[in-house]
């Protein structure tokens, strides 16, 4: 069983910057997409950023371009968002996500983080 626990959140004007880090304990499949989502009171949860083991390759919401970085420790099993810049939109829970994928079934398994709030007051 794999669990994701999420640090990092807090508390920051508009402008400010934040760390947030995800550390995986158990099975990591050597094919893996980690990342990060958020959710805003009254709001769909969303995609904020992921990276693959495969190659590293990473994806990003439009909102967050150019003032977020993901970036992952494969030994570590640490998943880290660089958030920059931030606005008082980019207030949420932020949810660290692991996505394994068993190459010879193709079948996928989700896991979950508890959640880590960030606050950006205006």
């Amino acid at each position: 069983q794999v669990q994701l626990v999420e640090s990092g959140g807090g508390f920051v004007q508009a402008g400010g910057s934040l760390r947030l880090s995800c550390v995986a304990s158990g099975v990591l499949f050597s094919i893996n997409t980690m990342g990060w989502y958020r959710q805003a009171p009254g709001k769909q949860r969303e995609l904020v950023a992921t990276i693959t083991s495969r190659d590293g390759s990473t994806n990003y919401a439009d909102s967050v371009k150019g003032r977020f970085t993901i970036s992952r420790d494969t030994t570590r099993k640490t998943v880290t968002l660089q958030m920059d810049s931030l606005k008082p939109e980019d207030t949420a829970v932020y949810y660290c996500h692991l996505q394994n994928r068993d190459v010879a079934t193709v079948l996928t398994y989700d896991y979950w983080g508890q959640g880590t709030q960030v606050t950006v007051s205006s």
